[in-house]
């Protein structure tokens, strides 16, 4: 009997303690209501600024007012007459014909820039052919490298070289510098101006920098850089903010031209 009492006495206790630490766990595994409304709130704000920045923000100046031109489905600046457009294999199949009467009533697309190629392997897909078809075609052509940073300066400008044979009436070749990659703001600008000075020397002729205004006064804000054309990107503003010295301001990248599927870039 006394053993029977014991045994049922400890399955008891086993029981109330299984009990009690189901409770704990329910205890502590349960959020309070104000917690929970706060961590809500802050998730539905990251998703609205996200949804902001990467889907209304870049569409947001179409619902403004225009006070200049309407010119390839975006806002234009008043006071300025020579339009040009940036494509590289993302325009993919362009109609070169269609693209040359385009807005020929008050805006036509008088020059191109076009990608050439990036770091020391590649040439973008459709750099030959969109480059004589702009000559074809009659536009002033332009042609641009997409500088790596962590890449050997020398060896991108002797790539570029070697892929882009610039001739008389075509603009000055251009170099597209975006990104630090893992350089200092003095190695990056060591890196520049060495791909500069190489092509510089082989076509007589500054090269033009593309860059956004942001980066330029970060990292190549100095006399040396200032030497220079500019082509400066700044989207979706009626004015360009950058108070230097500069050639081309590519003022969006949601264009719409005849001729090209989708958007492209417009300067």
């Amino acid at each position: 009997t006394v053993s029977t009492t014991k045994r049922k006495g400890t399955t008891s206790s086993s029981k109330t303690s299984r009990t009690s630490k189901k409770e704990q766990v329910k205890h502590r595994t349960v959020m309070p209501t104000w917690l929970r409304n706060i961590l809500a709130v802050i998730i539905v704000g990251c998703f609205s600024v996200a949804f902001y920045y990467f889907f209304i923000r870049p569409y947001a100046y179409r619902w403004k007012p225009c006070h200049g031109l309407k010119e390839y489905g975006v806002c234009i600046s008043d006071g300025y007459d020579v339009h040009g457009i940036d494509v590289s294999h993302y325009q993919e199949n362009i109609d070169w014909e269609r693209l040359r009467n385009a807005s020929l009533n008050s805006s036509p697309v008088s020059f191109v820039f076009i990608k050439a190629t990036e770091g020391t392997t590649l040439l973008d897909d459709n750099f030959n052919l969109n480059f004589y078809e702009a000559k074809q075609n009659d536009f002033i052509r332009g042609a641009y490298h997409f500088f790596l940073p962590d890449v050997d300066a020398q060896k991108q400008a002797r790539f570029f070289l070697k892929q882009v044979h610039l001739e008389p009436g075509d603009l000055p070749p251009v170099l597209d510098v975006e990104k630090v990659g893992k350089l200092t703001e003095t190695q990056l600008q060591k890196a520049v101006k060495t791909w500069l000075d190489i092509v510089e020397k082989e076509y007589g002729v500054k090269p033009i920098i593309y860059t956004g205004y942001k980066f330029k006064l970060h990292y190549l804000n100095t006399p040396a850089f200032d030497e220079y054309p500019y082509w400066i990107a700044h989207y979706y503003v009626e004015k360009l903010e950058y108070r230097g010295k500069w050639n081309f301001w590519q003022h969006t990248d949601c264009g719409k031209v005849t001729g090209i599927k989708g958007n492209v870039s417009c300067i």
